[in-house]
């Protein structure tokens, strides 16, 4: 398995300390979720038609990888659903220039479940962006967030996409935690659709989910990382460390740092 962490736990850096701090911590790669201020990864300006090729030789030169770019596009909402397969689009445009695998969709905006998603229009988005990936040797991967952290509910919406170019990221965290799924039961319904993964820890307090660095919480992280090796899993485990949206947590250089030990303890062991 390959570690990357996500550019959405270090909002206040610039893309030179991102690269250096992946690249000094051995990591396999960097997520793309936001540089700086510019959200839109396509108008980053490491992305930008002047500067795309240098960033490709830099990542090529260092051994990493941008494994995947993160979009924003929600594809449940049907009064917005044509702006969120623009934004998809763009996205794979952008992967495919630089030779990453994948993009994240998302069935709604929130981690937690909800029942405002209309599942036809996600079902329509969906399989136009997978065959407009195809065409591009990108895969956009739809994410266990949402009504989708219920991996029973994003079996049925796999089973129903005709396109074999699709794929779940499974973000650990949600099943977990919204549905008290073990990670043996989530990999059970969506075990053959997974192609990434996102990792964070949390306890809930009070109802509330608060996050913690790695392995100071209760989300099964270890046996997470079995069943995917046992299954055979060759691919990313990526620290979505949401310091973006949650300012106050710990410190991007802390908490990578920590990841890096962590996880590689942990592979260890496997």
């Amino acid at each position: 398995m390959k570690l990357a962490f996500s550019t959405l736990g270090c909002p206040g850096w610039p893309f030179e300390e991102i690269f250096s701090t992946a690249k000094d911590l051995g990591l396999d790669g960097i997520e793309i979720r936001g540089i700086g201020s510019e959200m839109f990864a396509p108008q980053a300006k490491p992305f930008l038609p002047e500067n795309i090729e240098a960033t490709i030789q830099r990542f090529h030169k260092a051994g990493m990888q941008i494994p995947m770019l993160t979009s924003g596009a929600v594809l449940g909402n049907k009064a917005k659903a044509a702006d969120a397969v623009a934004e998809a689009k763009s996205y794979i445009n952008l992967a495919h220039k630089l030779g990453t695998k994948y993009v994240r969709v998302m069935i709604t905006a929130v981690p937690q479940p909800t029942d405002d998603a209309d599942m036809e229009t996600a079902r329509l988005a969906y399989e136009e962006l997978c065959s407009y990936g195809e065409e591009r040797s990108v895969t956009p991967l739809i994410e266990t967030n949402g009504p989708f952290a219920s991996s029973a509910a994003m079996k049925a919406f796999m089973e129903n996409i005709e396109s074999a170019n699709k794929g779940v990221l499974w973000d650990i965290h949600h099943p977990y935690r919204f549905f008290d799924e073990s990670p043996a039961q989530t990999y059970a319904n969506i075990g053959p659709w997974v192609r990434y993964t996102h990792v964070k820890d949390s306890v809930m307090v009070d109802g509330t989910v608060i996050y913690r660095m790695m392995g100071y919480g209760d989300v099964p992280i270890f046996d997470t990382l079995k069943i995917l090796n046992d299954n055979g899993y060759d691919g990313f485990v990526t620290l979505e460390w949401v310091k973006r949206w949650c300012p106050d947590l710990q410190e991007p250089g802390i908490v990578f740092s920590h990841f890096t030990s962590y996880m590689n303890f942990l592979l260890r062991q496997l």
